[in-house]
């Protein structure tokens, strides 16, 4: 059901808690911002926050002849979400299910759900290496897949996490198209000055390590934290932040970069 879609980006984490969701909300909030058509499929089984992110906790899905439907945000249709949260009755549901049927749920997330024509679909993915990522990696075999974006943090744990992340993309073929650094430095919601609480930089160093792209730096800005909730863009509403500044650099090398593969 990917047949309108002209470009896939996978979003991932080498552990969780690094603001992956986040990321990938924005990051297609961003896209939406500058003229693409977008859609969000959030298949992060064990923490499907996207649906609490965007405001859209307690849409109904249904399927058609044709697969899952996707909720779209307004009418304009120019941003399609679809998660695996909106089949859970509350947030605080967990997902207790065994291998075979997570497996099954992801795949078919993967594969029935009816998008239309979209310029970028944004796929937020479970962290880590476990059962249901290699589920996802193997799927992504079977579709056309752009790359994927490693989100981190600067702490060295989460480094270490990445640094495995990164090898196992190399494994299962996935193409790396570059480092997110999350949480790098706190902005001041008054003076808007950035002060870093751990280390920093880190995510530079990793992206020279591995010889991928370093997209950009993220800091954490209690300011974009309010938009959490609404389907507003850090880019319309906070557009001299560094976040809008960073994600605005992101859509430009991704253009780049696909356009430079189509061609």
């Amino acid at each position: 059901m990917l047949d309108k879609v002209k470009n896939v980006i996978v979003v991932l984490s080498g552990k969780g808690g690094v603001g992956k969701s986040t990321v990938s909300t924005q990051l297609a909030l961003a896209l939406r911002a500058t003229g693409h058509k977008v859609g969000l499929l959030d298949i992060d089984l064990c923490g499907p926050s996207v649906p609490y992110l965007l405001g859209l906790e307690g849409s109904d899905i249904y399927q058609c002849d044709d697969g899952w439907v996707p909720i779209y945000t307004d009418e304009s249709k120019t941003l399609a979400v679809m998660s695996i949260g909106f089949l859970l009755k509350d947030r605080s549901d967990p997902v207790i299910w065994r291998g075979p049927k997570k497996t099954m749920m992801i795949r078919q997330f993967l594969t029935d759900v009816k998008w239309e024509e979209l310029d970028y679909l944004i796929i937020d993915t479970p962290p880590g290496t476990s059962d249901e990522h290699i589920t996802v990696m193997e799927c992504m075999r079977e579709v056309p897949c752009n790359g994927a974006i490693i989100v981190t943090t600067p702490q060295g744990v989460a480094l270490d996490d990445v640094r495995k992340e990164i090898t196992f993309c190399k494994k299962t073929g996935i193409k790396l198209l570059g480092i997110v650094e999350n949480m790098s430095g706190f902005v001041c919601p008054h003076c808007t000055e950035c002060t870093n609480i751990f280390s920093s930089n880190g995510g530079v160093e990793l992206a020279q390590l591995a010889q991928v792209p370093h997209l950009g730096t993220l800091p954490i800005d209690p300011r974009v934290g309010v938009l959490a909730g609404s389907t507003a863009s850090v880019l319309d509403e906070l557009p001299d932040s560094s976040t809008s500044q960073v994600l605005r650099g992101i859509v430009q090398q991704l253009d780049a970069l696909t356009a430079s593969a189509q061609g």
